[in-house]
């Protein structure tokens, strides 16, 4: 039954336009509206409900389901089909649904066999008598009937309830789901209410969520504000004014990515230049520390010779373009007493390779870190620095308590600059996972924007937002850009910046590098190392990142990070030493001294179900000449 109609593209496009229409064309019959050609208050009479419906013509039925592009073999299917609507009181838009979900939910392809069709006439038949047809108007409604606001919220309640079963249909219910069908639901969906629609609920977590108990083990957790580790001589007078230094970020505005991009339009050949350019920018800063004068010594990055999990024995090095046309060879370690490796390294490599087959390793020539920052202006007054991550609220509510308590921490402490990175709204969140909220995505997290901005106004400290690959509302790519938020109020503007993941601060003429990918876990699941005496894994890790100038080293990249490679060379190097790198991560916390460079890991905000961590960092410039001193006087990692 081939048909007119315009074309309707790829199914998955019309099923949400489908349903909008369908409930605004229920909510103008019942007002008393009507479409063209329908009828409508003084035009006739309007389309009546299934159980009411008038004779259907086999040209209506013909350009319904070619709306559908839906198409049956043998010369009786047109009669069949009518004779089908006439039996069970079916209008030709309901039976080119029912067919439709029927051919949707069996993937079956257009045209239908007979047999097919005899399928969908049994399956039709059995439900309208389990279910008979029931419309607008058995439900006490008819056209023209005036309705006010509650009469209307019944209405679509009840479209909720038809959109659900409609829905149902689409897929093979599983036999767990129809064992425990007539059970009540553990979790049951909430109706719309008038009260979620009132100016107040709009501004609480309650209009997001069904659920929005506090969590018990958060509410009861010890040692609240307990500082677990600490770095440096903590001032006695806490220091922080709330104000008076304005963070930016370091560098010419045109290096810093400060808006959305065309991301993943990378070819193989894109990735792989990206690549060669970072190695190439090593290897020479690697041949003007160490002079390589030795034919025998190579640049190349470390590699895995198989889709495993990189070890001694597996390790390969490409070379550079330049030079070896990047040409791989496997290493034997077996020489080297200490060694600590990752794929995607940039190294120079001393050895013999006798057989041509397999490179005898004797030296590791690693990265080379960068200089710091000296700054030009006079050195300010102590600051206060508060940083922390999210999640803000625990895995089994989404009531944000936690953040709750950090705005109050803000409020009493008072810090210059608050660095708070995602995720705002947990792409990992049970309620998120189980689409379980009731407002959009992109509404929490305004709503969580407003929370700490409001919260914080009286205090004047400059907040500083830095997104993450979890905030399931942005664009999930690495390097990320900075959060979008034009209903900021404009008294707050000045205030308020939205950073790039990963970005370089500077405050006052400190540097801090900052960035909300778990890189310390995606690093530590793929090095290998070998030390004769005790070592410290975070402090290897850390040790690479500032050695390969570069915010993420690793290649190939964990399975949980999208990476645009034209993006990531242009945005994710590190410019200079950073005097403070702010590295969140699921690992313990932690404030460590590598190369110069204060390191902290202030954990996160929440721990599942628990209360977790955040940090205070006490910023001191001095005007030194000679031996450099860090600016990063103290720092804290305290409890919620």
């Amino acid at each position: 039954m081939g048909g007119g109609g315009a074309p309707r593209g790829p199914r998955p496009l019309w099923l949400p336009h489908w349903r909008g229409c369908r409930q605004a064309r229920r909510l103008s019959h019942s007002a008393g509206f009507s479409r063209p050609g329908d009828g409508g208050a003084g035009g006739g009479g309007t389309r009546g409900a299934p159980g009411d419906a008038g004779p259907v013509s086999a040209e209506a039925l013909r350009r319904e389901l070619g709306l559908f592009e839906l198409r049956c073999e043998g010369e009786d299917a047109p009669d069949r089909l009518l004779q089908l609507c006439r039996r069970r009181g079916l209008d030709a838009p309901a039976l080119a649904n029912e067919l439709l979900a029927f051919v949707s939910s069996r993937r079956l392809e257009a045209p239908l066999s007979a047999q097919q069709l005899d399928a969908f006439e049994l399956e039709v038949l059995t439900r309208c008598s389990t279910h008979p047809a029931q419309g607008p108007r058995a439900r006490g409604s008819r056209p023209g009937t005036l309705h006010d606001i509650r009469s209307l919220q019944h209405l679509l309640d009840e479209d909720d309830e038809e959109e659900e079963e409609l829905l149902d249909t689409y897929t093979t219910p599983s036999k767990v789901a129809q064992k425990r069908g007539n059970s009540t639901p553990e979790t049951p969906r909430p109706k719309r209410t008038l009260s979620s629609r009132s100016p107040y609920a709009l501004f609480s977590p309650s209009s997001f969520s069904p659920c929005v108990t506090p969590s018990q083990k958060y509410v009861s957790r010890g040692g609240r504000g307990e500082v677990v580790t600490s770095f440096g001589s903590t001032p006695s007078d806490g220091g922080g004014g709330g104000g008076g230094c304005i963070p930016k970020l370091f560098g010419s505005p045109d290096a810093a990515l400060t808006r959305g991009y065309k991301f993943m339009y990378q070819t193989a050949w894109d990735i792989r230049e990206a690549l060669f350019w970072h190695m190439e920018e090593l290897g020479d800063a690697l041949r003007t520390h160490h002079p390589l004068l030795e034919p025998v010594t190579v640049l190349g990055q470390i590699g895995c010779d198989g889709n495993g999990k990189l070890n001694a024995k597996s390790v390969v090095l490409e070379g550079d373009r330049c030079h070896s046309c990047g040409a791989r060879v496997p290493l034997d370690l077996t020489e080297l007493r200490e060694f600590s490796l990752f794929p995607g390294q940039v190294v120079a490599l001393e050895g013999t390779n006798s057989t041509g087959r397999r490179m005898m390793v004797s030296r590791i020539y690693e990265g080379v870190p960068l200089p710091f920052h000296t700054p030009t202006e006079p050195a300010g007054e102590r600051r206060l620095v508060l940083a922390a991550c999210g999640p803000y609220t625990t895995s089994d509510s989404i009531a944000y308590d936690p953040l709750a308590d950090l705005i109050s921490v803000i409020a009493r402490d008072r810090p210059d600059v608050c660095i708070l990175f995602g995720p705002f709204l947990d792409a990992k969140h049970d309620q998120v996972e189980n689409f379980q909220l009731l407002g959009s995505f992109a509404d929490v997290f305004k709503l969580c924007l407003k929370t700490i901005v409001d919260g914080t106004r009286s205090t004047g400290s400059q907040l500083v937002f830095v997104p993450s690959a979890r905030d399931v509302h942005h664009d999930s790519v690495y390097p990320q850009p900075p959060f979008s938020c034009p209903e900021l109020p404009r008294d707050d503007r000045a205030r308020v910046h939205f950073v790039p993941d990963p970005c370089t601060l500077e405050i006052e003429g400190v540097v801090l590098g900052l960035t909300s990918t778990d890189l310390l876990l995606h690093m530590g699941a793929e090095e290998i190392s070998s030390s004769s005496g005790g070592s410290d894994r975070f402090t290897r890790i850390l040790r690479h990142i500032l050695t390969q100038r570069s915010y993420y080293p690793l290649y190939p990249p964990s399975e949980e990070l999208n990476v645009d490679y034209e993006g990531f060379y242009t945005y994710s190097s590190l410019p200079v030493m950073p005097d403070v790198l702010i590295t969140p991560s699921e690992l313990r916390y932690f404030i460590k001294d590598v190369l110069g460079c204060v390191c902290v890991n202030p954990g996160r905000l929440t721990k599942g179900q628990v209360g977790g961590t955040y940090c205070h960092l006490y910023l001191q410039r001095e005007d030194t000449e000679g031996e450099r001193r860090s600016p990063c006087v103290a720092a804290q990692v305290v409890k919620i």
